[in-house]
């Protein structure tokens, strides 16, 4: 990919990362084969190379205390994949996945208001009550 280990020292953005990945696949001459349901499809590739990462380790806690490094990076590896995918995806698709992403956000900030006193205190999950509201944007996500 183009680029430098310089940039690690960076923080990183989506719209960087979108450039890269337009720059990465020009210099290739794969913008023809990057129509939205081909990057959808290998989307969802990469996101089943992840899931093997879990698949037969059950519960894993929070950290992955009991990862090997290499595994942690091979992790590291397959999310990336999957990020770079769908920001690819997002752009060829004429969306900004930030923007959409924050709305979605607070779309779902609406959806599922705070527990009344939470406190960060997970014992009233039962009692939790979600109500439905219509949030008049530019069209309606869920």
């Amino acid at each position: 990919m183009t680029g430098s280990d310089q940039e690690s020292d960076k923080s990183v953005s989506l719209d960087l990362l979108k450039q890269k990945m337009a720059e990465f696949a020009k210099e290739r001459d794969w913008d023809q084969f990057h129509s939205p349901r081909n990057l959808l499809l290998a989307l969802v590739g990469e996101v089943g190379e992840l899931s093997e990462i879990f698949q037969w380790k059950g519960e894993v806690a929070k950290g992955l205390p009991d990862w090997k490094e290499e595994e942690k990076v091979h992790l590291g590896e397959e999310l990336s994949d999957v990020l770079l995918y769908l920001v690819r995806l997002s752009h060829v698709c004429g969306i900004d996945l930030g923007k959409a992403a924050l709305r979605k956000v607070r779309l779902n900030a609406i959806k599922y208001p705070p527990l009344p006193n939470n406190n960060n205190n997970n014992n009233n999950n039962n009692n939790t009550i979600i109500t439905s509201t219509t949030v008049n944007d530019d069209h309606q996500e869920e």
